[in-house]
């Protein structure tokens, strides 16, 4: 329960006071509450710098039921890490009682106070009901989980009168935080904690292939050590089917540990409530990768991680580079060359550390045959591609080598046109080969997992519409799937899962929206481990280009720079290479710190490996 810190109505002069030498911003409770009018929003404070800390003032004495609602909602925007000034707003029963971890809601512009608040009749003068009320965008549940969420908003807290010291207090609240999409942005950062495709393995070695899973944290509130514990108590709940941690149960911090921050040498020591005698190395080690791709999110020059058990014995020691060796981890894959169709429709690249605007045809059929190519994708090793041709009715899968032929398609569609045939298909890290027919009559996904040699139908339980487009994640735990429902065309995030014990297939199941707010999806791709760009439009609204989080986030920090008419768009899961678009000037590319560049004005269909 929050103000909104954006737009509306600003705080008057005096309301909140910031010491910069200290880094702290006081907030004071001292709106008043009418008696009677229409919705009132929550006055709010100005967004603040992201190394000011927040701090709320305590009830004034003599405070009313207004003053006491708004300060309460304004402590609840503060970096107070127990919440204890907010429940100085409250008797001393709900301050026990009350649960503000339990969830936080997200609203468009704070929650609004209904202002006719009015004693409960003539025996109860010392009590007053209050309604908030908003529009929802989202929910963080007690997991720390984040899901985009609609429609209204409307919660009744009540309020008493101390007969002893007159003083007003809420006694009556619902559990969890309530707050404006502003201060949710303020207060909350979004990281990615990682853990294990389950059953999967891939290279010579049989790496495990780590998956991110997103959370959302306070930010100024001992973040390393809040996500760390997130991290032992294990996946979400949508993700959790698809993944393995290596930590075992019952794993938690020893004691009552807290502030967990690399020291000097960039190193971060965790204490853990093990007995060193019932860790295996093996583990210790994945167990050590795990909190190394983890807290890398907050601090990213990271060197190594130490696990400690009980008796503070060492456990185990990883660093960095040997964290990359342990795990296969999809950012940290730098391709070598970026692909796209040429004007001759074949399969072309171009190394990603090129200045230039030179693409030369790939080794293989899919580059030196005669078959027109709509779209490729090429494998995470770069050694095999997939080509979709015959107007966008074929699946071919060819080696990059030369020599050879395309041979039979590995799947075919009969849709009526082009755009209701194939999508550009897509690889994860396993070496699976996805692939959805966009076919009205019958629109369909298939996978050919690596080592078959068909391939094969994919259930989707939770698909309500058609697939016109499908972006398998690196990790193989995860896809992404626009889908036409009514005239609109929505992203959706799934997760893959593998039933080997019962032999009864491969499914993408959990569908849940990422970009709600998005009317016409038309172009996808990861970038990043659990970050896609997107290309779409809301309702009424022009073409534009975002991340977003594969929970329904929006990413704070720049988009990319305005790009006319997109067709397709190609990002890596390594941030370091350039974006690659498909524009009304053919193929363009987006380096770091610049503009668009003009590449091959013909060009079209742009993709990393994957």
């Amino acid at each position: 329960m929050a103000a909104d810190r954006e737009g509306g109505a600003r705080r008057r002069p005096g309301r909140a006071v910031a010491y910069a030498a200290l880094g702290t911003v006081l907030l004071a409770g001292c709106a008043s509450m009418p008696d009677s009018g229409d919705l009132r929003d929550v006055e709010s404070t100005p967004r603040q710098d992201t190394g000011v800390r927040v701090f709320a003032m305590p009830p004034a004495d003599g405070a009313g039921p207004g003053e006491i609602m708004q300060g309460f909602l304004e402590a609840l925007t503060s970096d107070d890490p127990e919440y204890d000034t907010a429940r100085k707003y409250l008797t001393s029963d709900a301050a026990r009682t009350w649960r503000p971890e339990r969830s936080t809601t997200v609203l468009a512009n704070g929650p609004s106070i209904e202002t006719d608040c009015s004693p409960g009749g003539r025996e109860e003068t010392n009590s007053v009901t209050c309604v908030l009320t908003g529009s929802r965008v989202a929910t963080v549940d007690t997991q720390q989980a984040y899901q985009p969420a609609q429609g209204s908003y409307r919660k009744k807290l009540h309020l008493t009168k101390n007969h002893g010291n007159g003083q007003w207090r809420i006694d009556g609240l619902p559990d969890g935080v309530v707050m404006g999409k502003s201060d949710f942005q303020r207060n909350y950062t979004s990281v990615d904690k990682y853990y294990f495709a389950s059953n999967t393995a891939v290279g010579e070695s049989g790496q495990p292939v780590a998956v991110a899973d997103p959370v959302f944290v306070r930010s100024k509130v001992d973040p390393t050590t809040q996500l760390v514990r997130s991290l032992l108590n294990g996946p979400t709940t949508w993700l959790g089917p698809v993944v393995r941690s290596s930590f075992p149960t019952g794993t938690a911090l020893r004691g009552s540990a807290s502030g967990l921050t690399p020291d000097d040498e960039n190193k971060l020591t965790v204490p853990l409530n093990l007995k060193p005698s019932h860790v295996a190395a093996g583990k210790c080690t994945e167990m050590a990768a795990q909190v190394l791709f983890t807290v890398r999110n907050l601090a990213p020059t990271l060197k190594s991680v130490e696990l400690r058990g009980t008796g503070d014995h060492r456990l185990c020691e990883l660093s960095a580079e040997r964290a990359e060796s342990t795990a296969w981890h999809g950012s940290s894959k730098r391709p070598e060359y970026v692909y796209f169709i040429d004007g001759r429709h074949r399969v072309v690249r171009m190394p990603t550390v090129s200045t230039g605007t030179g693409s030369v045809p790939v080794p293989g059929p899919l580059g030196e045959g005669d078959n027109p190519l709509q779209s490729v994708a090429v494998s995470r090793d770069e050694h095999t591609a997939a080509g979709v041709g015959d107007a966008g009715g074929s699946l071919y899968v060819a080696s990059l080598a030369s020599g050879g032929s395309l041979g039979e398609p590995l799947v075919t569609s009969d849709g009526a046109s082009p755009d209701e045939r194939l999508t550009t298909p897509s690889w994860d890290a396993r070496g699976d080969l996805w692939v959805a027919d966009r076919d009205p009559r019958d629109s369909r996904l298939f996978v050919r997992e690596q080592g078959g040699d068909k391939a094969e139908r994919v259930a989707v339980p939770d698909l309500h519409g058609q697939i016109q487009d499908a972006r398998v994640a690196a990790d193989g735990a995860r896809i992404a799937l626009v889908v036409a429902k009514d005239g609109k065309q929505s992203l959706f995030i799934g997760r893959i899962q593998r039933d080997e014990a019962t032999g009864q297939g491969v499914s993408v199941d959990g569908l849940r929206p990422a970009t709600p707010d998005l009317e016409q999806v038309s172009a996808i791709s990861w970038a990043g481990d659990s970050r896609l760009l997107v290309v779409g439009q809301e309702q009424g609204g022009v073409q534009q280009m975002r991340y977003v989080q594969a929970d329904g986030s929006t990413l704070d920090g720049p988009a990319p720079g305005a790009l006319t008419s997109v067709k397709a768009i190609a990002a890596a899961e390594d941030e370091r290479v350039p974006l690659v678009a498909c524009s009304e000037d053919g193929i363009v590319r987006l380096p770091a710190g610049a503009q668009w560049q003009k590449v091959d004005k013909d060009g079209t269909a742009p993709v990393y490996p994957g």
